[in-house]
């Protein structure tokens, strides 16, 4: 099993810098005689010594010490001293936030629909002491522990909850997984749901439906529009039924309107015809009509 140590090299380039230095010096002195090969060997071991106490840890990092085994402290971020051999640096622990991707395969809903969830998490480590020394492997106990919660919301959900309402899932995760990463010295900031996958074929059966209500929904409207067009002409109706020549006036404009549209025919009742007299009507309509195109031909003749 893979852990989360993050170890550094035990030499730095400022630890590596001092070596070279006294190694040149101690090199320079001996060629000049004024060190033996024993003094030699012992300074260059102790300058060893020296350099690799030199630790560096980044901004964003805290170097976790121990010494003989045993946990003394934190140190950093910047330039700290360690003591060789007694002292050892097993892990750096990055205090940035983290964003790790998990996911849900062919995971049974609460209504028994296998869908495929993909959802992000994004964490940060606020207790270093505890990260190092309450769990072996923070990272992948995440991991694990978010495709659990994830696979838990699922089964407690069904599909149209999923669908409908991403961010309360998402918000119900990211506070189960809070409570069991908070022991831990790692906080769980958001979660977000990043794609629902369910099978093709629901996917169709669900469109059909939708497409079906969309109908119901259309044929429900026209109908309602129907029942208030009967309602406005049932009042109109009232207005006429004592006032005859109020409906010829009405019928006559109706016609007048439909004469108006070129290539036009209007088919009138006899019955029509005589009650408001409009057999002359038309026929003056018409005569108008053929004298206006008598005009034209003259017109197009002198020209």
């Amino acid at each position: 099993m893979r852990t989360n140590l993050y170890t550094k090299n035990l030499f730095n380039p400022i630890s590596i810098t001092i070596l070279l230095i006294l190694l040149g010096l101690f090199s320079l002195f001996f060629y000049l005689t004024i060190l033996d090969i024993r003094v030699l060997t012992a300074l260059v071991f102790l300058s060893i010594l020296l350099a690799s106490s030199i630790q560096i840890a980044d901004q964003w990092e805290k170097a976790v010490l121990l010494r003989m085994g045993r946990y003394i402290g934190l140190k950093g971020p910047g330039i700290f001293f360690i003591i060789p051999i007694v002292d050892r640096v097993i892990n750096y622990i990055d205090q940035r936030i983290r964003v790790t991707d998990f996911r849900a395969d062919q995971t049974l809903t609460k209504d028994t629909v296998p869908v495929n969830v993909v959802a992000v998490l994004y964490w940060t480590v606020w207790d270093v002491e505890k990260a190092a020394l309450e769990v072996q492997d923070y990272t992948t106990a995440i991991e694990y522990i978010a495709h659990t919660g994830l696979r838990d919301i699922i089964g407690k959900h069904e599909l149209a909850d999923l669908l409908q309402d991403r961010e309360k899932i998402a918000s119900d995760l990211q506070k189960v997984l809070d409570e069991n990463t908070t022991p831990w010295g790692i906080t769980c900031q958001t979660v977000g749901i990043k794609d629902i996958t369910i099978p093709q074929g629901l996917a169709d059966s669900m469109s059909k439906q939708a497409q079906a209500e969309r109908e119901r929904l259309a044929r429900v409207i026209l109908g309602t529009a129907e029942t208030e067009i009967a309602e406005k002409f049932a009042k109109a109706s009232l207005q006429y039924i004592n006032n005859p020549v109020a409906m010829q006036l009405r019928a006559m404009n109706y016609i007048g309107e439909g004469l108006k549209e070129k290539g036009s025919m209007i088919i009138v009742p006899s019955s029509a015809l005589d009650s408001m007299n409009l057999g002359t009507y038309g026929g003056l309509a018409a005569l108008a009509n053929q004298a206006k195109m008598n005009l034209e031909k003259n017109d197009e003749l002198i020209k």
